[in-house]
């Protein structure tokens, strides 16, 4: 008589579920996001924006007239200067989030991940993963430069930046974080859509024309309420959490109206992070639910 044993599945497979672990996922994904052509480009033009318009405005900047500006001031200043190329960034980083996965949906390759990764989620989490850290770090590195460069062409008007000030260093890691966190929320975007025009033209609508709207009803309104909800949306939000304020004042983010709400750095943070976690769980939910 023999005996017939079941062979018991190997951890890799176990911790997998599918048989593919999130570690060789991420790796997957890391290779065909690097691989596009699109992310080379974005970070490209990412990288200009954040340094060029720092140039920019660095070499034309004429400084404060009248009293001689304080410490705090000359500090706002140098950082509204290094990060005055963010929201443009944001909107190249929004077209690139969004093309992440429009694209894969356009080609097809989606059908091969989600056979690959039959779950699903681990696929969709190490592509939002990848997009946001990539994007940030780039940015992060671009804003450093920006700053350094900035700062030399400022002290010929008289505005001298402390670099060893922690504060500054912290609003160009906010500056970048908020770009990778609008890549993210433009992905989650094209995770539902799964059309690019409308992935892109959604994540623009969200980063340019939202607060075009806000504005003009600001104008039209003039109410608290408005201006405090103005705080929740991502630009204002972004602008909060690289913003370097003195005595309440910013250089940066939108004035404020008298008892409306202004968030703090980590609030707004924590907003975006809102953002990116309402989109994703949204995306998911429609992409096991839907065929590809």
């Amino acid at each position: 008589m023999t005996t017939t044993t079941t062979p018991r599945p190997s951890g890799h497979a176990h911790t997998a579920g599918s048989g593919v672990s999130f570690a060789h996922v991420l790796r997957s994904e890391w290779i065909k996001l690097r691989s596009l052509r699109s992310t080379a480009w974005c970070f490209a033009v990412i990288v200009v924006l954040l340094i060029g318009f720092a140039l920019l405005f660095g070499s034309f900047a004429t400084g404060f007239e009248g009293a001689p500006a304080t410490d705090e001031q000359q500090q706002s200043l140098t950082v509204s200067v290094a990060t005055i190329g963010v929201p443009f960034a944001q909107l190249v980083a929004a077209v690139l989030g969004a093309l992440v996965i429009t694209g894969e949906y356009g080609t097809g390759m989606i059908r091969s991940t989600f056979t690959a990764v039959p779950r699903r989620t681990p696929a969709l989490v190490a592509k939002v993963l990848l997009i946001g850290v990539s994007t940030f770090v780039v940015s992060a590195l671009a804003l450093a430069v920006a700053l350094l460069v900035s700062a030399p062409l400022l002290s010929s008007s008289d505005v001298e930046a402390d670099l060893g000030d922690g504060r500054i260093w912290l609003s160009m890691i906010g500056g970048a974080a908020t770009i990778g966190f609008i890549a993210m929320i433009a992905f989650g975007l094209g995770a539902i859509i799964r059309n690019g025009a409308g992935a892109i033209a959604s994540a623009i609508g969200i980063v340019f024309v939202l607060p075009i709207i806000f504005s003009i009803g600001q104008a039209l309104i003039a109410k608290s309420w408005i201006y405090s909800l103005y705080e929740f949306i991502p630009p204002q939000a972004a602008s909060r959490v690289y913003d370097y304020p003195v005595d309440g004042q910013s250089l940066t983010a939108m004035p404020s109206f008298d008892g409306s709400l202004v968030l703090e750095p980590w609030q707004a943070l924590l907003v975006l992070v809102g953002w990116v976690v309402v989109l994703f769980a949204i995306a998911l939910a429609l992409a096991k639910r839907r065929d590809v």
